[in-house]
């Protein structure tokens, strides 16, 4: 002979001692994914990358997937700091655009909100001055 309440007591006790969680913080908790290039903006990117190449001007680039932005770093040489820095930042969208071109003294070449219109920085011969 079984004895319910003992039962009814067991399931209700495994029910208190379940714990209610927050969403927000949840959320918070998890890893956030990193800001990356996507494709079409890569493609443009490696376009512009390819033709410097061409001309002797780059010789390596890096890219870096952050947790607020994505950076594209190209080099005359690899040991040294980049010359440029392509950077997607997805908080300043709706401000003055997610891309920016930046040079190596940390100085905005150009910025917008879209990448192809900020890559025509690259169509003015910019050399660096040693």
């Amino acid at each position: 002979m079984t004895d319910k309440p003992d039962l009814q007591r067991a399931t209700s006790s495994q029910r208190d001692s379940s714990s209610v969680i927050d969403l927000r913080e949840y959320k918070q908790s998890k890893d956030v994914l990193p800001i990356t290039f996507h494709r079409r903006e890569l493609d443009a990117i490696l376009r512009i990358y390819g033709r410097m190449v061409g001309e002797g001007e780059w010789r390596d680039y890096a890219i870096d997937h952050l947790k607020d932005k994505a950076v594209f770093s190209v080099f005359k040489r690899s040991g040294e700091m980049p010359l440029f820095r392509i950077e997607k930042d997805p908080k300043l969208a709706a401000k003055q655009g997610a891309f920016s071109v930046v040079n190596t003294d940390g100085r905005i070449l150009k910025r917008g909100h879209e990448l192809p219109q900020v890559l025509k920085v690259f169509d003015k011969v910019l050399k660096l001055i040693e």
